[in-house]
């Protein structure tokens, strides 16, 4: 039975949960995912979650943000002049908000508050500064 390393081609199936208990992704009701250890297709901490493992184990992992998507950067929360939006624009909190920079690089912010002439951006990933934990099942590894 193969062990996982990195380079190795893995399927796992796999439920991520916050510190609440709150289930905020989970491949059970759909296809397994398969990604290439060591590739950095996944966070690093489920990356090194799987090295190790065997076919058919299970485990539990609870990963740090600096393993996940990062800790909370301040520098990331930013207000935006309301005239750089569509014009009947409405700022929902809570609400997704994509677009591209002057570069032309894409976007993606929360809306996390609205004054009368700007809207409060966070530019960091919605897990951001958040500890995840992961049951995983390996499906099957190749080399």
């Amino acid at each position: 039975m193969s062990t996982v390393e990195n380079g190795n081609t893995v399927t796992v199936h796999y439920t991520g949960t916050l510190n609440t208990g709150v289930e905020f992704d989970s491949s059970r009701d759909r296809d397994a995912l398969s990604f290439l250890v060591g590739a950095g297709h996944v966070i690093p901490g489920f990356d090194k979650a799987v090295i190790g493992m065997t076919e058919g184990e299970s485990k539990t992992v609870t990963i740090p943000p600096e393993e996940a998507y990062g800790l909370k950067n301040e520098d990331a929360v930013q207000d935006v002049s309301k005239d750089r939006f569509p014009e009947g624009f409405d700022a929902n909190i809570g609400e997704t908000v994509t677009g591209q920079n002057g570069e032309g690089q894409g976007f993606m912010a929360t809306i996390i508050a609205e004054q009368d002439d700007s809207v409060t951006l966070d530019f960091n990933h919605p897990l951001a500064g958040e500890a995840l934990t992961f049951e995983v099942e390996l499906v099957s590894v190749t080399e």
